[in-house]
């Protein structure tokens, strides 16, 4: 009895004005969205995926949800990564200036050592 069925909704799709397809439409308001610095989707991050649904009538919060804790967890691990990476590059910078400073030293060590002018040369120079 299925496949009659089957067949029969089959032939009404394929010979019917309206396509039906599967392919993931357009999200309308991204490009709104995200020129008003807003989240892509209204369900990646605000008030209404942050703050919980429902509280106990006597005001105590609800217990956070499964999607509110994973959010937090991920959130947390990308501070914290952000905040290594910032390390990282004040470690860098800070490893630079000391190369620039031991670069120049270095430079200033070379010209100290170079032969100094005698004679005639020499009061020429001071004068």
């Amino acid at each position: 009895m299925a496949a009659p069925i089957r067949t029969l909704c089959c032939t009404a799709l394929r010979h019917s004005s309206r396509r039906f397809t599967t392919a993931c439409g357009a999200q309308a308001g991204i490009k709104w969205r995200t020129e008003n610095g807003l989240a892509r989707s209204g369900t990646e991050y605000g008030p209404m995926t942050d703050l919980p649904d429902w509280s106990f009538a006597d005001g105590r919060p609800a217990p956070p949800l499964k999607g509110q804790l994973r959010r937090k967890q991920e959130r947390g691990t990308l501070a914290r990564r952000v905040v290594n990476l910032s390390l990282e590059v004040d470690k860098g910078m800070e490893v630079w200036r000391e190369k620039q400073e031991e670069a120049k030293r270095m430079q200033e060590r070379n010209k100290s050592l170079l032969l100094k002018p005698k004679g005639n040369l020499l009061l020429k120079k001071n004068k």
